[in-house]
């Protein structure tokens, strides 16, 4: 008899801790429905962040445009020689960008500088047979142009854990916010009794009012996450811009008297531009102080 109530006294015993652990442990169920919840809200989430880095330039001429007209040779043959992606410009940006199921829709205004470079030549020749006697003229130019951007862009983010690849397509407005232009002229002298070459100091302009108020155009490319263990995401993006509309003021092409007098007149131009960029992104939303969304599996 007394052993029955010894068994009895064990089993409640241990029924009692059974129970006890039972209600310490959540049960499946409560797991999967806590990892649902968590799946939910990380299919959204907003983002804040700076970018920065370095564009070239690429310029297509939608026509061109003198003030010096030759009259006994080809006009073509003394038109500008565009340098493209020559020259080393800046971009430093702020981004905000929501994300929603790998979509993210994102506005990066934008301070762009950028900077582009021509050459032409002119040359006068006398009529005698050897043409013995002539003035070469050869003129170098750079464009410096400052705008603020404000692009619309959607990205599509292909998977990934840490590293996240994406791709991106968008619209842009570009403000004209700034501009100077450099002429160096150099040459040879060979009509006043010998040959005599010269370079001239550069003249450098304010030429503002030489650029359109503003342009618009599509942009593309393609980008990585890199995600730390604090959810703060690092940023590669390369993007190209191409411009749609003319950046020259037709109004004011000929209104600068300094580059006038040294025979220059701005073409019509669409601008291109290329830019590599690296930033930081910081979350805006979170479930817990020690929550991390590289957790998921």
């Amino acid at each position: 008899m007394k052993n029955l109530y010894l068994l009895l006294l064990c089993l409640l015993l241990a029924a009692n801790v059974s129970l006890a652990q039972s209600k310490k442990r959540k049960s499946p169920a409560a797991y999967n429905k806590q990892n649902k919840e968590n799946e939910r809200f990380l299919e959204k989430q907003w983002w804040l962040g700076i970018t920065g880095g370095m564009n070239l330039t690429r310029v297509n001429v939608i026509t061109n445009f003198s003030i010096i007209s030759p009259t006994n040779y080809d006009a073509s043959a003394s038109g500008k020689k565009y340098k493209n992606f020559n020259l080393v410009g800046s971009q430093f940006s702020m981004e905000a960008m929501f994300y929603y199921k790998r979509f993210t829709f994102s506005t990066q205004p934008t301070f762009q500088h950028s900077r582009f470079a021509y050459s032409n030549q002119y040359t006068w020749l006398t009529s005698t047979e050897n043409n013995s006697n002539y003035v070469q003229l050869n003129y170098a130019q750079e464009q410096k142009a400052d705008h603020v951007l404000i692009p619309l862009l959607i990205k599509y983010e292909l998977g990934g854990n840490k590293l996240r690849p994406y791709v991106q397509i968008g619209w842009f407005q570009a403000i004209r916010v700034g501009a100077t232009k450099s002429v160096t002229v150099s040459g040879i002298d060979q009509a006043s009794g010998g040959k005599n070459e010269f370079s001239d100091e550069p003249v450098t302009v304010g030429a503002k009012d030489l650029f359109a108020k503003n342009y618009w155009g599509f942009t593309g490319g393609a980008g990585v996450y890199y995600t730390l263990g604090n959810n703060v995401r690092l940023n590669l993006d390369v993007q190209y811009k191409y411009g749609m509309s003319n950046i020259t003021s037709t109004k004011n092409r000929y209104s600068n008297d300094r580059l006038a007098g040294i025979g220059d007149a701005m073409d019509d131009l669409n601008m291109d531009n290329l830019s590599v960029s690296v930033g930081c992104l910081f979350p805006l939303r979170f479930l817990e102080s020690g929550f991390k969304s590289l957790d998921r599996k």
